[in-house]
């Protein structure tokens, strides 16, 4: 009779996922791949979407996606090294990445800083300083940080309006008031929301929160009275209404989906990108997706987001400290946000923003910003209970 070898015994207890090299749990591994999967389908998509629009400027067509790629490379090693880094670090680089994106933010609206901080399409957003860098993504990983280590200080006073929400509200209204002057309200409501996220999940109460909306209010219906922005609220309001005027975007951007049908018109096929849909490599890049890939293609890349942002929430469940679960919860409340948003403008669900889509839409600055968070979700999901980094 034949001895049973060890092999041929059943397991006991519950089954477990092989090491995947990054941490003995799977969540780090997922990252890293779904990262891959949206960032090499976003560079394919971003070639497809830019090309026609690089021509039209007299350089190559593949000017946009090498420019990306570049921004890929370098987002790429720095999320390598923020996920080797213990995630604990980033505590002690909380004021600094606050006063660094202030200091940023401020050389954007100075009136004698043209030079480095040139107007674009109406807005100073961006610095040019050998490289250019746009401060409000810098900001928005520095609210994460900064506000992350500050919660943890705050837990016991969060009873008290003024010692609990007092120093957030002072940090985040800086911040947010340099951002909404460039002009970038889109930007500033997305710093916002990832402060009060933040700090709700560390145990806010919600009536402070209540209270400070109905005093923000009225601050925040001024600023949507803005001519260009009042136009967009109203195209959103009846989103057809002016076709040929402010409706435009709104219009071909549905035509893209609209054309895309199940299976869309395929890989490079699509015509809104020859003029007819403005930023369709940036802002609307998820309306070339719905005309080049269709409903299938729509389906497949919601799915790719919910799953990276169901495993970011995970990795947040799983943290060893507070700290590192707040970490988690802004780094993934940072693409499902943008997410959510681009392709809620795309749709014509929400008013036009001029929010990139993480990963894919044209743009280093977010790309990079977007690539580092992703490491440091990467480095908490390391320390986690059976993670690499926790047995060291």
């Amino acid at each position: 009779m034949r001895m049973a070898r060890p092999m041929d015994i059943a397991p006991v207890g519950p089954a477990r996922l092989p090491d995947s090299g990054l941490g003995r749990g799977w969540e780090a591994a997922a990252v890293m791949g779904l990262t891959l999967l949206v960032l090499s389908f976003g560079l394919v998509t971003l070639y497809s979407a830019s090309s026609v629009f690089a021509l039209s400027q007299g350089v190559s067509d593949t000017f946009y996606v090498v420019r990306q790629g570049a921004g890929a490379i370098v987002g790429l090693a720095l999320l390598v090294f923020c996920a080797w880094m213990p995630y604990r670090y980033w505590a002690l680089l909380a004021w600094p990445l606050v006063i660094v994106s202030v200091g940023m933010l401020i050389l954007c609206v100075l009136p004698w800083t043209y030079g480095i901080a040139p107007e674009i399409n109406g807005a100073r957003r961006w610095l040019r300083v050998g490289v250019t860098i746009q401060p409000s993504e810098v900001a928005k990983i520095a609210i994460i940080v900064w506000s992350s280590a500050m919660a943890v200080r705050k837990v016991p006073h969060f009873k008290s309006l003024r010692r609990g929400l007092g120093p957030f509200l002072a940090v985040w209204g800086l911040v947010i008031g340099l951002v909404t002057m460039a002009p970038d309200l889109s930007t500033a409501l997305v710093v916002a929301t990832l402060g009060v996220v933040i700090v709700f999940s560390a145990g806010a109460r919600v009536a402070h929160f209540v209270f400070l909306g109905a005093l923000v209010t009225p601050v925040l219906y001024l600023l949507l009275r803005a001519p260009y922005r009042w136009e967009r609220i109203k195209v959103f309001g009846g989103q057809l209404a002016d076709p040929a005027g402010a409706g435009y975007q709104v219009k071909q951007s549905l035509i893209g989906f609209g054309s895309g049908g199940v299976y869309g018109v395929g890989f490079g096929e699509g015509q809104q990108k020859h003029g007819f849909l403005p930023e369709a490599h940036n802002d609307f890049i998820f309306a070339m997706i719905g005309e080049e890939w269709g409903f299938v293609g729509i389906v497949m890349v919601v799915g790719v987001y919910a799953a990276l942002v169901l495993v970011g929430f995970r990795i947040a469940s799983r943290a060893p400290d507070l700290f590192g679960e707040l970490l988690a919860i802004g780094c993934t409340s940072l693409i499902a946000v943008q997410a959510t948003l681009h392709m809620a403008v795309g749709l014509a669900l929400a008013p036009a923003t001029g929010l990139a889509l993480p990963l894919m839409s044209y743009g280093r600055s977010n790309l990079i910003i977007t690539l580092i968070a992703l490491g440091i979700l990467i480095s908490v999901a390391r320390t986690a209970p059976g993670g690499k980094a926790a047995h060291v």
